[in-house]
């Protein structure tokens, strides 16, 4: 079974979809596909003030972090009570928690960090 026209993939994993392409490639479903959109797990390049913390995790470059680890830092520098289920993300004194929490990311030395997805043809199915 293979995915129709234009699927849009999310991993569900930390793992990029295509870090083990070399080593994977007898099955159709190892191929990435020109059809279809593949998205990375998100991560936030850290701020230099922190110190000691050189690789987090061994599928991203030294000094970026998954957002998910991130996030657990910013409620921790925020004093935030609050979690991502239920409402708080949508109001909190009719202002959006996303807009604050991007304002509180950035305010701390956090920027967004960019996982080039692979294009070459080495990757692509034809």
């Amino acid at each position: 079974m293979s995915a129709p026209t234009e699927t849009i993939f999310i991993p569900y994993s930390q793992i990029p979809p295509w870090s083990n392409f070399k080593r994977n490639t007898k099955g159709a479903a190892n191929i990435l596909r020109k059809d279809c959109v593949y998205y990375s797990t998100p991560a936030m390049i850290i701020p230099s003030s922190l110190e000691n913390v050189h690789s987090c995790e061994n599928w991203l470059p030294r000094r970026v972090m998954s957002a998910w680890r991130v996030a657990g830092m910013l409620h921790a520098l925020e004093d935030w009570e609050g979690h991502e289920c239920g409402n708080w993300l949508i109001k909190e004194d009719d202002s959006s928690m996303i807009d604050k929490v991007w304002t509180a990311s950035f305010r701390h030395g956090f920027r967004p960090y960019h996982l080039p997805v692979p294009c070459t043809s080495t990757f692509i199915a034809a």
